[in-house]
C-alpha cells in the first residue's frame, strides 16, 4: 500500500503536463494557467481520498480544473468590473496630471527614492501610524522612525531645490526679456538721432 504522498506524486507525474496544456489553451496568460493547475492539484491533495484510482483520476482532475477555471473567469470578470468602477471614481476624485500641473510637493516627491516616497505617502496619504507603516513595509518601528526622519529631510531639500530652480528660471526670463527689449530698442533707433 502506497502512502498519500507517493500516490499524489504518481498522480502529479501522470497528469500535470496534460492539465497544464488544458489550462494554457483556456487562459490569456500562461502564469494564470500555472495557477489553475496548482489550484487543481491543491484540491486533489485535500480530497485525495475522493480521487478515483487508475485511469479515472485523469478525467476527475479535468473536472476539477474546469471548475477552477470557472472560478478564475468569475474572479477575472469581478476584477475587471472593479477596476472599471475604480477608474471612474478615480477620474472624478483626482484630476489627471495632464490637465493640471504637478504641485511642488509632487515634483519633490518624484525626486526621492522609491522607499522614501512610499513611507511619506503611507504617512500622509493613507494616514497610517508608524506601527502600521512598519507592518506594511516589513520594518521595525524604530527603522520607520529613522527612515521617516531621513525622508522628510530629503523632501525638504528637494522642495528647496525646486524653489531655487523656479527662482532662477524666473530671474533668467525677466533679465533676458529686459536685455532683448533693450537691444530691440537700440536696433530700432534712427541713426540720424546719433548725429544730432
Amino acid at each position: 500500500m502506497s502512502s498519500p504522498e507517493e500516490r499524489f506524486s504518481a498522480l502529479f507525474e501522470r497528469t500535470h503536463v496534460a492539465l497544464l496544456g488544458y489550462a494554457v489553451r483556456r487562459v490569456a496568460d500562461p502564469a494564470d494557467a500555472a495557477d489553475v493547475v496548482a489550484e487543481t492539484f491543491l484540491v486533489a491533495w485535500r480530497r485525495l481520498e475522493d480521487v478515483p484510482v487508475g485511469e479515472q483520476a485523469r478525467p476527475w482532475l479535468f473536472g476539477v480544473a474546469r471548475r477552477v477555471l470557472a472560478n478564475h473567469y468569475r474572479g477575472e470578470r469581478r476584477r475587471v468590473a472593479l477596476a472599471d468602477r475604480l477608474r471612474d471614481s478615480l477620474h472624478e476624485a483626482v484630476q489627471p496630471l495632464e490637465v493640471r500641473e504637478a504641485t511642488a510637493v509632487e515634483r519633490a516627491l518624484d525626486r526621492l527614492p522609491d522607499d522614501d516616497r512610499e513611507l511619506l505617502r503611507l504617512l500622509a496619504w493613507e494616514e497610517l501610524a508608524r506601527e502600521e507603516i512598519a507592518v506594511a513595509m516589513g520594518l521595525t518601528r524604530g527603522a520607520v522612525r529613522v527612515r521617516l526622519h531621513r525622508a522628510r529631510t530629503k523632501l525638504k531639500q528637494a522642495m528647496e531645490d525646486i524653489d531655487r530652480e523656479t527662482d532662477r528660471v524666473a530671474v533668467k526670463r525677466s533679465s533676458s526679456t529686459g536685455h532683448d527689449s533693450g537691444r530691440w530698442a537700440l536696433a530700432r533707433r534712427d541713426p540720424r538721432e546719433e548725429i544730432s
